[in-house]
């Protein structure tokens, strides 16, 4: 199907509507109707964009979320370059979980539709761009000396967001974010040279 630009806009509005509504309640209430509602759309609108319904209107909803975890980490996950930034970057990930809580909105929306085609997808890619931006990080801190050259820098990145997914699961059960916290410094001072570290 094409889309004319004001059909793009609409479409975005829709989703942005949609997800407002979803982080102040649960994803499960939400019904088409709501929708409509919200953002003063037609049904005829709704069932055009979305022609599979409210499941496929939540996986948009689902991917828009997942964007905003790592808008929500910038400028800080895009500039890792010292260890300033690092520390920037590592407050700025407990500060929104922690804001966060025990609802996740993203979780919640890909738990509704975990056997629609295109959820794993959601995760997969946001995994992917997640760990690259910090994989980048730790190559340009390599490239100035100031991590081992050694360090497998995929590695330790796949590690680092690894612990984060942890930690925040644990914060979620308990409202605690220690773990989080422990995975984060942890996982940031082993980037420091041994010299460094003894």
């Amino acid at each position: 199907m094409t889309i004319t630009a004001k059909g793009r806009a609409t479409q975005q509005r829709i989703v942005e509507g949609a997800a407002t509504h979803l982080r102040s309640t649960d994803p499960g209430t939400l019904t088409l109707d709501d929708v409509r509602a919200i953002t003063g759309t037609s049904k005829g609108q709704l069932f055009h964009y979305f022609p599979g319904g409210k499941e496929e209107l939540l996986l948009a909803v689902a991917r828009y979320e997942a964007d905003r975890v790592l808008d929500d980490q910038q400028p800080h996950l895009g500039a890792l370059t010292s260890w300033a930034a690092w520390r920037r970057w590592r407050d700025a990930v407990v500060a929104r979980y922690r804001a966060q809580g025990a609802h996740c909105p993203l979780a919640s929306l890909l738990g509704q539709v975990r056997t629609t085609p295109g959820a794993a997808e959601v995760v997969s890619t946001l995994l992917a761009q997640w760990e690259d931006h910090v994989r980048r990080g730790i190559e340009s801190m390599q490239a100035d000396g100031l991590v081992d050259g050694d360090l497998d820098a995929g590695q330790h990145a796949a590690g680092l967001i690894a612990g984060i997914q942890g930690g925040v699961q644990v914060l979620r059960s308990t409202g605690e974010s220690r773990h989080l916290e422990a995975a984060l410094d942890l996982a940031i001072d082993r980037l420091h040279p041994i010299a460094a570290r003894t």
